[in-house]
């Protein structure tokens, strides 16, 4: 049915593969976030002068935006199309580029710099929000329903890339040239985005009844605690592996990221179409344990080659959970309202990283930095135990059907 109705109102039937001009203008859309990451901190403390603490939210704003928009982008994209709201969001990111590029005036008060960095944060987490359910959403219906994990795993990968590549790109072109540099390029990344999305193929959204956003966060709300419970590993990984390698006098923190990326991008290639084909909550719960396992060896290293292998099998557990909770979470809404589940689901991820780092600092400032990671590996095993409920539960209502 759902092919059926994308091919009359569209044209196009469904691919094998998730549509490459979809991947690569979310690769391109997304160095936006990618690219003021490290550059940003660096700004508001050094060059205006202000705390950490008005560094911390200056840049958590945009986490706020984001999770506030998320029900505005599934709106926008189950009644418009993802392409519709992809292309909106890019062009929210080009007015935040936009605004960080007018802090960086020459003579401009630090208080007003400051003003124009905040509404570029306010403006990007409003454009991030629609422009990711966006891809995402027209990612999968370029392939159909059927094959939701595979374009998950692609557009995670488009992600992940994206910051990977984004963030010294943008340390690169501060240090080389100052702000301006760094943020005319984030202006240039939406833009080719947008310059790619609109020779591409727009899939329709199936039609049917619409539920209230608060409704279908009702129907996904396990599947995205699931997916809250993973992402406190990968927080913890990014905000203090740095500091916890310093203190135990480990010389390659930098590599932290690296290990964790290669197993991450390893699966997503290799087993990507595994939820799809053996079940999403199946996927998930072994996911959530190999997360648990990789976070306990970081715990509880005593050589950095420890440390560094449980980041990898870190990554190799984060891999597939999002794409495997996803299919789940897809599966418990109608069609109609997939781009309205995607960003609930999403947002639960969004939350996950606004609430873990703070948590994590206290746990780091109470019991060191390694139990961090204990607190991640347990999150995750209770995200195990959360997700073989919900297994339990799906086996039942088939099986009574």
């Amino acid at each position: 049915m759902f092919s059926m109705t994308m091919k009359s109102a569209v044209g196009p039937t469904t691919l094998t593969r998730p549509s490459l001009p979809v991947i690569a203008a979310l690769f391109a859309g997304y160095l936006a976030v990618g690219l003021p990451l490290p550059v940003m901190p660096l700004f508001i403390h050094e060059k205006l002068g202000f705390s950490n603490l008005v560094v911390g939210l200056a840049i958590g704003i945009q986490f706020v935006a984001t999770v506030l928009a998320r029900g505005y982008a599934g709106y926008v994209t189950d009644r418009r199309g993802g392409k519709r709201a992809a292309l909106q969001g890019a062009s929210f990111c080009v007015l935040g580029g936009l605004l960080y590029l007018l802090a960086a005036i020459p003579g401009l008060a630090p208080a007003a710099s400051l003003a124009a960095v905040v509404a570029g944060r306010l403006a990007a987490g409003l454009g991030e929000s629609q422009f990711v359910t966006g891809c995402v959403s027209w990612s999968i219906a370029s392939v159909g329903p059927q094959r939701a994990g595979m374009s998950m795993s692609w557009t995670g990968i488009a992600m992940f890339a994206a910051l990977a590549i984004g963030a010294p790109v943008g340390m690169m072109l501060y240090q080389a040239w100052g702000l301006p540099a760094a943020m005319i390029a984030c202006i240039a990344a939406p833009l080719l985005a947008m310059a790619v999305m609109l020779g591409a193929t727009a899939y329709a959204s199936p039609g049917g009844a619409r539920l209230p956003f608060m409704r279908v966060v009702g129907q996904i709300w396990r599947e995205g605690l699931g997916l809250m419970l993973q992402g406190v590993g990968l927080a913890g990984l990014t905000a203090f592996a740095s500091l916890y390698f310093a203190y135990r006098q480990w010389g390659h923190a930098g590599l932290v990221m690296t290990a964790f990326g290669a197993g991450f991008i390893a699966v997503r290639l290799v087993l990507g179409h595994l939820p799809d084909r053996i079940g999403g909550y199946r996927v998930a719960l072994w996911s959530m344990v190999v997360e648990a396992i990789g976070q306990i060896m970081v715990w509880g290293a005593t050589q950095e080659a420890v440390a560094l292998a449980g980041a990898l099998v870190t990554g190799l557990g984060c891999a597939l959970i999002f794409p495997a909770l996803g299919v789940e979470a897809l599966k418990r809404v109608p069609p109609a309202n997939r781009g309205s589940a995607m960003g609930a689901f999403v947002a639960f991820l969004d939350i996950a990283y606004g609430i873990a780092g703070p948590v994590a600092g206290f746990i780091a400032g109470q019991a060191g930095y390694a139990a961090v990671y204990l607190f991640g590996g347990l999150c995750a095993l209770l995200g195990a135990m959360l997700l073989r409920g919900a297994q339990v539960r799906s086996r039942r209502v088939v099986s009574s059907a």
